[in-house]
């Protein structure tokens, strides 16, 4: 058994033949070949089919098309508030930026002056209505006494000279005692009429009368007008607004054409733009925008075109629009830059194609590099709205083509596979 076991053994550990002996000696060498081989036939098929391309797919959906432009908010028009009288600012009573309601005081003036000649005014009035007064209580009564009493006098005189006469007339009475008697008639009749213009006069639509009403409301105007002055002293705002420019302090001489302060008034509020004048035919009057300010980007609100110049601005090849914004937030201020997006056109379930995938798109002879066979090829098509970042595709593709983006590289013929993201 012994025997057996020890040949068994010589056996087992006879020597490996020389090919396997030859393979682990240079197995690193083998391996380094058999990926070269490997590497070399991937490349192989790489060639022939083309290298890896990311494409576009022509999709259907809702496409906008806008024109983007940068300006800066204004109000319709601004109010430049001044003084209308010479004097000196005794308070500013508001601040610059700060939102003022109608009629609220925003400068006093010194008004000492003033005031004076108010109170001057009104003693004048006083004294033009005590002359009325006069008239109508003492001047007026007293003459239509005197005018009784002449009517009496005149009366008596009357009886006393057709008493004379007859007397005289029968022989009773001198001629000397008739011319008397008409005498004292003649005397009676003129204070007669002396009383009566005394009365005339001092009714209303006499002389009198109409001088004393005259001064009156002379009177009357030179307090309304010292009233008005005094009221000039305090400047007040014509409107709700927001106060933009202050340009006066406490001590300054305010004089009538000098602004003091500058109001945007409450209310509507415009965006001014510049807009490239390549753009003007898209634009039209009741078109919607979107606008946000520099400031507040996240935030957005809505505006209209509500003017387009006529006119170009040859130095800058743009034209003037404006957008009204009906319902400004609260943090749009005079002269902020805003960015706005006009809808000038949309399309509903359109064929749209990224704008990187479509070549000489403003040429007027737009092209794409499609598939076929496994090579780029030169399709022409025909574009429509372009948005932000896609392009209506109106004819040479259909739903579900390809096309190959610009920046890939890839040229005409040549060889690719595409891939979708």
């Amino acid at each position: 058994m012994v025997d057996q076991a020890a040949a068994l053994t010589r056996q087992n550990s006879k020597p490996m033949p020389k090919v396997w002996t030859a393979l682990l000696a240079h197995r690193w060498f083998i391996l380094a070949v058999l990926l070269l081989l490997g590497l070399g036939g991937w490349q192989s098929v790489r060639v022939m089919l083309g290298p890896a391309i990311s494409v576009d797919q022509v999709r259907r959906g809702d496409l906008v098309e806008t024109v983007v432009a940068s300006g800066h908010v204004e109000t319709p028009f601004r109010v430049e508030i001044g003084s209308q009288i010479t004097g000196t600012v005794d308070e500013v009573l508001v601040l610059e930026g700060q939102r003022v309601t109608k009629s609220q005081p925003l400068i006093s003036l010194e008004a000492r002056e003033l005031k004076a000649a108010v109170v001057q005014a009104q003693g004048q009035v006083a004294q033009a209505e005590a002359r009325m007064r006069q008239l109508a209580e003492l001047t007026l009564p007293s003459a239509k006494e005197a005018l009784r009493q002449a009517q009496a006098t005149l009366l008596n005189a009357q009886q006393s000279y057709d008493r004379t006469s007859q007397l005289t007339g029968n022989g009773y009475a001198t001629r000397a005692a008739l011319d008397e008697a008409q005498k004292t008639l003649d005397i009676a009749l003129a204070q007669k009429r002396a009383a009566e213009f005394q009365v005339f006069t001092a009714s209303p639509g006499g002389s009198d009368h109409v001088m004393a009403e005259t001064q009156l409301n002379q009177a009357r105007a030179n307090l309304d007008t010292a009233q008005s002055r005094l009221g000039y002293a305090t400047i007040s705002a014509p409107r709700d607004g927001v106060l933009i420019t202050r340009n006066v302090e406490k001590g300054t001489v305010a004089q009538p054409g000098k602004a003091l302060l500058v109001l945007a008034p409450a209310g509507d509020v415009q965006l001014v733009l510049q807009i490239d004048e390549r753009n003007l035919g898209k634009l039209a009057l009741g078109q919607t925008a979107l606008a946000s300010a520099d400031a507040y980007p996240d935030k957005r609100f809505a505006a209209v075109v509500s003017y387009i110049n006529p006119g170009i601005d040859l130095s800058r090849a743009s034209v003037q629009v404006k957008l009204t914004v009906k319902d400004p937030p609260d943090y749009l201020r005079q002269d902020m830059t805003v960015s706005v997006d006009i809808e000038v056109a949309s399309r509903k379930d359109t064929l749209e194609l990224p704008v990187r995938s479509v070549h000489d798109l403003t040429s007027g002879q737009p092209w794409v590099l499609g598939i076929k066979d496994g090579r780029a090829v030169k399709l022409p098509v025909r574009a429509g709205i372009r948005g932000n970042s896609h392009v209506e595709i109106i004819d040479g593709l259909n739903a579900g083509d390809i096309a190959v983006p610009q920046s890939s590289g890839i040229v005409t013929g040549q060889r690719f596979r595409p891939v979708l993201p």
